[in-house]
Protein backbone atom coordinates (compact mmCIF):
# COMPACT_ATOMS: atom_id res chain seq x y z
CA UNK A 1 0.00 0.00 0.00
CA UNK A 2 1.55 3.37 -0.88
CA UNK A 3 0.05 6.52 1.03
CA UNK A 4 0.59 9.96 -0.62
CA UNK A 5 -0.97 12.75 1.75
CA UNK A 6 -0.83 16.21 2.27
CA UNK A 7 -0.53 17.62 -1.37
CA UNK A 8 -3.32 19.50 -2.77
CA UNK A 9 -5.14 16.70 -4.91
CA UNK A 10 -6.64 17.59 -8.15
CA UNK A 11 -10.42 16.23 -8.62
CA UNK A 12 -13.19 17.23 -11.51
CA UNK A 13 -13.66 20.32 -10.38
CA UNK A 14 -12.03 20.82 -7.24
CA UNK A 15 -9.55 20.18 -4.94
CA UNK A 16 -8.86 18.49 -1.68
CA UNK A 17 -6.45 21.04 -0.05
CA UNK A 18 -4.64 18.81 1.79
CA UNK A 19 -5.71 15.79 0.77
CA UNK A 20 -4.71 11.76 0.92
CA UNK A 21 -4.34 9.13 -1.82
CA UNK A 22 -4.06 5.35 -0.61
CA UNK A 23 -2.77 3.13 -3.63
CA UNK A 24 -3.25 -0.41 -3.51
CA UNK A 25 -1.71 -2.86 -6.14
CA UNK A 26 -2.41 -0.79 -9.25
CA UNK A 27 -5.57 0.85 -8.42
CA UNK A 28 -6.45 3.97 -6.10
CA UNK A 29 -8.40 2.39 -2.99
CA UNK A 30 -9.33 5.89 -1.16
CA UNK A 31 -9.38 9.57 -1.51
CA UNK A 32 -9.94 11.77 1.10
CA UNK A 33 -9.44 14.93 2.68
CA UNK A 34 -6.50 15.87 5.55
CA UNK A 35 -3.38 14.49 6.23
CA UNK A 36 -2.91 10.14 7.20
CA UNK A 37 -0.09 9.59 9.15
CA UNK A 38 2.09 7.31 8.22
CA UNK A 39 1.95 8.35 4.85
CA UNK A 40 4.19 10.05 2.08
CA UNK A 41 4.37 13.73 3.48
CA UNK A 42 4.00 15.82 0.22
CA UNK A 43 3.34 19.14 1.55
CA UNK A 44 3.74 21.79 -0.92
CA UNK A 45 2.81 19.31 -3.88
CA UNK A 46 0.26 18.38 -6.27
CA UNK A 47 -1.75 15.28 -7.33
CA UNK A 48 -3.19 15.21 -10.28
CA UNK A 49 -4.07 12.02 -13.08
CA UNK A 50 -1.01 11.22 -15.25
CA UNK A 51 -1.10 13.08 -18.23
CA UNK A 52 -2.41 11.31 -21.21
CA UNK A 53 -1.04 12.80 -24.90
CA UNK A 54 -3.14 11.70 -27.68
CA UNK A 55 -0.29 13.42 -30.28
CA UNK A 56 3.26 12.43 -30.03
CA UNK A 57 5.71 11.78 -32.70
CA UNK A 58 8.85 11.93 -30.87
CA UNK A 59 10.70 12.84 -27.87
CA UNK A 60 14.64 13.23 -27.35
CA UNK A 61 16.23 12.42 -30.17
CA UNK A 62 13.60 9.33 -31.44
CA UNK A 63 10.99 9.68 -33.66
CA UNK A 64 7.96 7.20 -33.55
CA UNK A 65 9.05 6.50 -37.15
CA UNK A 66 13.04 5.51 -36.94
CA UNK A 67 13.05 1.74 -36.45
CA UNK A 68 11.37 -1.34 -34.42
CA UNK A 69 12.20 0.17 -30.92
CA UNK A 70 11.20 3.46 -31.12
CA UNK A 71 8.17 3.14 -29.71
CA UNK A 72 9.87 1.64 -26.64
CA UNK A 73 11.98 4.43 -26.32
CA UNK A 74 9.89 7.26 -25.95
CA UNK A 75 7.32 5.21 -23.70
CA UNK A 76 10.40 4.77 -21.29
CA UNK A 77 11.14 8.79 -21.76
CA UNK A 78 7.77 10.18 -21.17
CA UNK A 79 7.05 9.51 -17.50
CA UNK A 80 9.60 11.85 -16.46
CA UNK A 81 7.06 14.64 -18.21
CA UNK A 82 4.69 13.53 -16.46
CA UNK A 83 3.03 11.06 -19.43
CA UNK A 84 1.26 7.96 -18.31
CA UNK A 85 -0.16 6.85 -21.60
CA UNK A 86 0.16 7.93 -25.13
CA UNK A 87 -0.90 7.72 -29.27
CA UNK A 88 2.41 6.98 -30.91
CA UNK A 89 1.75 9.75 -33.68
CA UNK A 90 3.14 8.92 -37.42
CA UNK A 91 3.09 11.49 -40.36
CA UNK A 92 2.21 10.50 -43.58
CA UNK A 93 4.21 7.69 -44.95
CA UNK A 94 5.25 4.85 -47.20
CA UNK A 95 3.26 1.17 -46.26
CA UNK A 96 6.21 -0.45 -45.04
CA UNK A 97 7.15 2.45 -42.83
CA UNK A 98 3.47 2.34 -41.92
CA UNK A 99 3.45 -1.81 -41.15
CA UNK A 100 6.86 -1.30 -38.99
CA UNK A 101 5.91 1.39 -36.34
CA UNK A 102 2.37 -0.46 -36.06
CA UNK A 103 3.46 -3.88 -35.51
CA UNK A 104 6.28 -1.78 -33.10
CA UNK A 105 2.94 -0.43 -31.33
CA UNK A 106 1.36 -3.89 -31.08
CA UNK A 107 4.40 -5.37 -29.60
CA UNK A 108 4.62 -2.67 -26.94
CA UNK A 109 0.82 -2.84 -26.05
CA UNK A 110 1.29 -6.73 -25.66
CA UNK A 111 4.14 -6.12 -23.00
CA UNK A 112 4.41 -4.82 -19.21
CA UNK A 113 5.02 -1.04 -20.04
CA UNK A 114 8.20 -0.43 -18.77
CA UNK A 115 6.96 3.28 -19.24
CA UNK A 116 4.32 5.03 -20.07
CA UNK A 117 1.57 3.44 -21.40
CA UNK A 118 1.37 2.61 -25.30
CA UNK A 119 -2.21 3.25 -26.28
CA UNK A 120 -3.18 2.81 -30.30
CA UNK A 121 -1.32 4.70 -32.90
CA UNK A 122 -2.55 8.12 -34.34
CA UNK A 123 -1.90 8.17 -37.74
CA UNK A 124 -2.04 11.84 -39.50
CA UNK A 125 -2.74 10.04 -42.58
CA UNK A 126 -1.93 9.91 -46.29
CA UNK A 127 -5.65 11.26 -46.90
CA UNK A 128 -4.92 14.86 -45.66
CA UNK A 129 -4.99 18.00 -48.37
CA UNK A 130 -1.88 18.88 -49.64
CA UNK A 131 -2.50 22.55 -49.61
CA UNK A 132 -2.35 22.09 -45.69
CA UNK A 133 -0.31 19.82 -45.70
CA UNK A 134 2.30 21.50 -43.28
CA UNK A 135 5.54 19.26 -42.68
CA UNK A 136 3.38 16.55 -43.99
CA UNK A 137 5.16 14.84 -47.11
CA UNK A 138 3.43 15.82 -50.10
CA UNK A 139 4.79 12.59 -52.07
CA UNK A 140 3.00 10.01 -49.49
CA UNK A 141 -0.62 12.18 -50.03
CA UNK A 142 -3.19 9.85 -51.88
CA UNK A 143 -6.74 10.12 -52.46
CA UNK A 144 -9.64 8.83 -50.81
CA UNK A 145 -11.25 8.50 -53.76
CA UNK A 146 -9.13 6.44 -55.74
CA UNK A 147 -7.28 4.66 -53.38
CA UNK A 148 -6.03 1.94 -55.73
CA UNK A 149 -5.44 4.14 -58.96
CA UNK A 150 -2.41 3.31 -60.22
CA UNK A 151 0.88 5.02 -59.90
CA UNK A 152 4.55 4.46 -61.27
CA UNK A 153 6.72 1.78 -60.82
CA UNK A 154 7.62 1.70 -57.11
CA UNK A 155 5.07 4.15 -55.73
CA UNK A 156 2.74 2.82 -53.22
CA UNK A 157 -1.58 3.82 -53.49
CA UNK A 158 -4.25 4.99 -50.97
CA UNK A 159 -5.53 0.95 -51.11
CA UNK A 160 -1.81 0.08 -50.23
CA UNK A 161 -2.17 1.91 -47.04
CA UNK A 162 -5.94 1.20 -46.24
CA UNK A 163 -4.66 -2.50 -46.49
CA UNK A 164 -1.82 -2.25 -43.95
CA UNK A 165 -4.40 -0.60 -41.27
CA UNK A 166 -7.20 -3.00 -42.15
CA UNK A 167 -3.95 -6.01 -40.91
CA UNK A 168 -3.94 -3.73 -37.89
CA UNK A 169 -6.93 -2.28 -36.53
CA UNK A 170 -6.48 -2.72 -32.85
CA UNK A 171 -3.55 -0.65 -32.98
CA UNK A 172 -5.01 1.82 -35.03
CA UNK A 173 -7.14 4.61 -32.89
CA UNK A 174 -7.63 7.64 -34.74
CA UNK A 175 -7.16 8.80 -38.12
CA UNK A 176 -6.15 12.38 -39.40
CA UNK A 177 -8.41 13.16 -42.40
CA UNK A 178 -9.70 16.12 -44.47
CA UNK A 179 -13.11 16.39 -45.11
CA UNK A 180 -13.59 17.83 -47.76
CA UNK A 181 -11.39 15.81 -50.28
CA UNK A 182 -13.11 13.90 -53.17
CA UNK A 183 -14.38 10.47 -51.20
CA UNK A 184 -13.10 11.56 -47.87
CA UNK A 185 -16.86 11.29 -46.35
CA UNK A 186 -17.32 7.65 -47.25
CA UNK A 187 -13.42 6.62 -45.93
CA UNK A 188 -14.46 8.21 -42.65
CA UNK A 189 -17.91 5.92 -42.49
CA UNK A 190 -15.90 3.17 -43.00
CA UNK A 191 -13.17 3.90 -40.16
CA UNK A 192 -15.66 4.62 -37.76
CA UNK A 193 -17.55 1.44 -38.77
CA UNK A 194 -14.73 -0.58 -38.00
CA UNK A 195 -13.73 1.38 -34.83
CA UNK A 196 -11.49 3.61 -35.53
CA UNK A 197 -11.58 7.42 -34.72
CA UNK A 198 -11.60 10.50 -37.18
CA UNK A 199 -9.97 13.35 -36.34
CA UNK A 200 -10.51 16.08 -38.76
CA UNK A 201 -7.35 18.23 -39.46
CA UNK A 202 -4.82 19.20 -42.19
CA UNK A 203 -7.90 20.65 -44.06
CA UNK A 204 -9.34 23.39 -46.40
CA UNK A 205 -12.98 22.24 -45.39
CA UNK A 206 -15.33 25.34 -45.14
CA UNK A 207 -17.87 25.35 -42.04
CA UNK A 208 -20.34 23.52 -44.29
CA UNK A 209 -17.69 20.65 -45.13
CA UNK A 210 -16.55 20.43 -41.77
CA UNK A 211 -20.23 19.85 -40.19
CA UNK A 212 -20.49 17.27 -43.37
CA UNK A 213 -17.59 15.84 -41.96
CA UNK A 214 -19.09 15.80 -38.44
CA UNK A 215 -22.19 14.22 -39.51
CA UNK A 216 -20.04 11.24 -41.07
CA UNK A 217 -18.59 10.25 -37.82
CA UNK A 218 -15.97 12.62 -37.18
CA UNK A 219 -15.39 13.00 -33.03
CA UNK A 220 -12.15 14.69 -33.02
CA UNK A 221 -10.27 17.88 -34.73
CA UNK A 222 -6.18 18.06 -34.95
CA UNK A 223 -4.42 20.68 -33.85
CA UNK A 224 -7.45 23.35 -33.62
CA UNK A 225 -6.74 26.62 -35.48
CA UNK A 226 -2.94 24.91 -37.13
CA UNK A 227 -3.15 23.36 -40.73
CA UNK A 228 -6.44 24.64 -41.36
CA UNK A 229 -8.52 28.05 -42.76
CA UNK A 230 -8.22 30.88 -39.86
CA UNK A 231 -11.42 31.48 -37.97
CA UNK A 232 -13.30 34.47 -40.26
CA UNK A 233 -16.61 36.17 -39.23
CA UNK A 234 -18.24 35.65 -42.53
CA UNK A 235 -16.31 32.04 -43.36
CA UNK A 236 -15.72 30.33 -40.16
CA UNK A 237 -14.51 27.50 -41.59
CA UNK A 238 -13.08 24.28 -40.49
CA UNK A 239 -12.51 26.18 -36.67
CA UNK A 240 -15.97 27.28 -36.54
CA UNK A 241 -17.44 23.66 -37.15
CA UNK A 242 -15.43 22.77 -34.31
CA UNK A 243 -16.13 25.13 -32.06
CA UNK A 244 -19.70 25.42 -32.47
CA UNK A 245 -20.27 21.15 -32.59
CA UNK A 246 -20.26 19.95 -28.99
CA UNK A 247 -20.01 16.58 -30.16
CA UNK A 248 -16.55 16.97 -31.55
CA UNK A 249 -13.15 17.17 -29.20
CA UNK A 250 -10.84 19.38 -30.29
CA UNK A 251 -6.89 19.08 -29.98
CA UNK A 252 -4.91 21.90 -28.61
CA UNK A 253 -1.06 23.11 -28.58
CA UNK A 254 -0.30 24.89 -25.34
CA UNK A 255 3.14 25.97 -26.31
CA UNK A 256 2.52 29.78 -26.47
CA UNK A 257 3.99 29.19 -30.39
CA UNK A 258 1.48 26.95 -32.13
CA UNK A 259 -1.70 28.91 -31.17
CA UNK A 260 -1.69 32.50 -28.98
CA UNK A 261 -2.58 31.79 -25.42
CA UNK A 262 -5.58 34.09 -26.41
CA UNK A 263 -7.32 32.19 -28.91
CA UNK A 264 -6.73 29.08 -26.62
CA UNK A 265 -8.57 30.56 -23.76
CA UNK A 266 -11.44 31.15 -26.40
CA UNK A 267 -11.58 27.90 -27.65
CA UNK A 268 -11.72 26.80 -23.51
CA UNK A 269 -14.77 28.97 -23.31
CA UNK A 270 -16.42 27.84 -26.58
CA UNK A 271 -15.93 24.03 -26.15
CA UNK A 272 -15.18 23.77 -22.54
CA UNK A 273 -12.43 21.52 -20.88
CA UNK A 274 -14.25 18.51 -21.23
CA UNK A 275 -13.87 19.17 -24.91
CA UNK A 276 -11.02 20.05 -25.14
CA UNK A 277 -7.69 17.91 -25.22
CA UNK A 278 -4.28 19.02 -24.76
CA UNK A 279 -1.23 17.89 -26.70
CA UNK A 280 2.02 18.49 -27.27
CA UNK A 281 2.54 17.72 -31.30
CA UNK A 282 5.92 16.62 -29.54
CA UNK A 283 8.80 15.67 -32.82
CA UNK A 284 12.27 14.46 -31.65
CA UNK A 285 13.22 17.32 -31.23
CA UNK A 286 10.99 17.62 -27.86
CA UNK A 287 13.60 18.14 -25.06
CA UNK A 288 16.94 19.00 -27.12
CA UNK A 289 18.74 21.82 -26.42
CA UNK A 290 17.78 25.19 -29.28
CA UNK A 291 19.69 24.91 -32.61
CA UNK A 292 19.72 20.72 -32.58
CA UNK A 293 18.81 18.94 -35.97
CA UNK A 294 16.94 15.85 -35.51
CA UNK A 295 13.73 13.85 -38.03
CA UNK A 296 10.45 14.16 -38.50
CA UNK A 297 9.66 10.87 -40.62
CA UNK A 298 12.63 10.99 -41.82
CA UNK A 299 13.31 14.71 -42.53
CA UNK A 300 15.70 17.06 -41.30
CA UNK A 301 14.18 19.79 -38.32
CA UNK A 302 15.64 22.16 -36.13
CA UNK A 303 14.71 22.67 -32.78
CA UNK A 304 13.61 26.76 -31.97
CA UNK A 305 10.83 28.02 -30.47
CA UNK A 306 9.04 24.74 -32.17
CA UNK A 307 10.54 22.51 -34.35
CA UNK A 308 11.29 23.50 -38.06
CA UNK A 309 11.51 22.65 -41.48
CA UNK A 310 15.19 23.23 -43.47
CA UNK A 311 12.61 25.98 -45.39
CA UNK A 312 11.39 27.35 -42.19
CA UNK A 313 7.75 25.46 -42.42
CA UNK A 314 6.55 24.88 -38.64
CA UNK A 315 6.86 21.05 -37.65
CA UNK A 316 5.38 19.66 -35.03
CA UNK A 317 6.33 21.01 -31.55
CA UNK A 318 9.33 20.76 -29.02
CA UNK A 319 6.90 20.83 -26.05
CA UNK A 320 6.51 18.42 -22.88
CA UNK A 321 3.43 17.69 -21.15
CA UNK A 322 4.34 19.28 -18.34
CA UNK A 323 5.37 22.55 -19.87
CA UNK A 324 1.95 22.37 -21.75
CA UNK A 325 0.14 22.18 -18.15
CA UNK A 326 2.07 24.85 -16.48
CA UNK A 327 1.31 26.90 -19.89
CA UNK A 328 -2.49 26.27 -19.27
CA UNK A 329 -2.70 27.45 -15.59
CA UNK A 330 0.04 30.27 -15.22
CA UNK A 331 -0.54 32.16 -19.10
CA UNK A 332 -3.58 31.41 -20.14
CA UNK A 333 -5.57 31.44 -16.54
CA UNK A 334 -7.01 27.66 -16.14
CA UNK A 335 -7.76 26.66 -12.99
CA UNK A 336 -5.59 23.17 -11.74
CA UNK A 337 -8.63 21.51 -11.89
CA UNK A 338 -9.95 22.37 -15.22
CA UNK A 339 -6.31 21.90 -16.76
CA UNK A 340 -6.01 18.48 -15.32
CA UNK A 341 -9.43 17.53 -17.25
CA UNK A 342 -7.65 18.87 -20.74
CA UNK A 343 -4.53 17.05 -20.06
CA UNK A 344 -5.82 13.96 -18.67
CA UNK A 345 -9.45 13.45 -18.24
CA UNK A 346 -11.05 14.44 -21.48
CA UNK A 347 -8.43 12.38 -23.47
CA UNK A 348 -8.85 9.17 -21.55
CA UNK A 349 -13.04 9.76 -22.33
CA UNK A 350 -12.15 10.53 -26.03
CA UNK A 351 -10.15 7.23 -26.31
CA UNK A 352 -12.68 4.74 -24.31
CA UNK A 353 -10.31 4.54 -21.39
CA UNK A 354 -12.54 3.08 -18.42
CA UNK A 355 -11.01 4.30 -14.98
CA UNK A 356 -8.39 6.37 -16.38
CA UNK A 357 -7.48 10.40 -16.46
CA UNK A 358 -9.14 10.83 -12.72
CA UNK A 359 -8.38 9.95 -9.43
CA UNK A 360 -11.18 8.14 -8.07
CA UNK A 361 -11.44 4.72 -5.84
CA UNK A 362 -10.96 1.57 -8.36
CA UNK A 363 -9.28 3.94 -10.79
CA UNK A 364 -6.46 2.57 -12.36
CA UNK A 365 -3.40 4.35 -10.80
CA UNK A 366 -2.15 6.19 -13.38
CA UNK A 367 -0.90 9.33 -11.34
CA UNK A 368 1.48 12.36 -11.18
CA UNK A 369 2.73 14.88 -8.50
CA UNK A 370 4.18 18.29 -9.17
CA UNK A 371 5.85 20.34 -6.69
CA UNK A 372 4.98 24.01 -6.02
CA UNK A 373 6.53 25.27 -9.52
CA UNK A 374 4.40 22.72 -11.49
CA UNK A 375 7.38 20.86 -12.13
CA UNK A 376 7.24 16.74 -11.82
CA UNK A 377 8.14 14.94 -9.04
CA UNK A 378 7.08 11.65 -9.10
CA UNK A 379 4.84 9.23 -12.02
CA UNK A 380 2.87 6.33 -10.84
CA UNK A 381 1.93 3.91 -13.09
CA UNK A 382 -0.67 0.95 -12.27
CA UNK A 383 0.48 1.91 -8.56
CA UNK A 384 3.91 1.17 -9.65
CA UNK A 385 6.54 4.72 -9.36
CA UNK A 386 8.35 4.67 -12.52
CA UNK A 387 9.89 7.93 -12.03
CA UNK A 388 11.11 10.10 -8.98
CA UNK A 389 11.75 8.87 -5.88
CA UNK A 390 10.15 8.97 -2.46
CA UNK A 391 13.46 10.42 -0.73
CA UNK A 392 13.42 14.13 0.72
Amino acid sequence: MTVLSGAAVVLPGRMLMPGTVVIEGDRIADVSDGRRAGGDDLTGHFVLPGFIDVHVHGLHGVDALDDAGAIDRIARLLPRFGVTAFCPTSVACSPADLERMLTAVRRARERSPEGARVLPAHLESNFINPDFKGAQPAECLRSPRTPAASTPDGEFTGRDILDVIAAARPDVGILTIAPELDGALDLIRDLVRHGHRVSLGHSGASFDEGRAGIDAGATQATHLFNRMPPLGHRAPGLAGAVLSHDSIAAEVVCDGVHVHPVMVAMALAAKRPERLMTITDATSGAGLPRGTQTQLGGRRITVGDAAYLDDGTIAGSVLTMDRAFSVLVQTIGASLPDAAVMCATTPARELGLDGFGVIAPGASADLVVLDASLRVSRTYIGGRLVHGNTGP
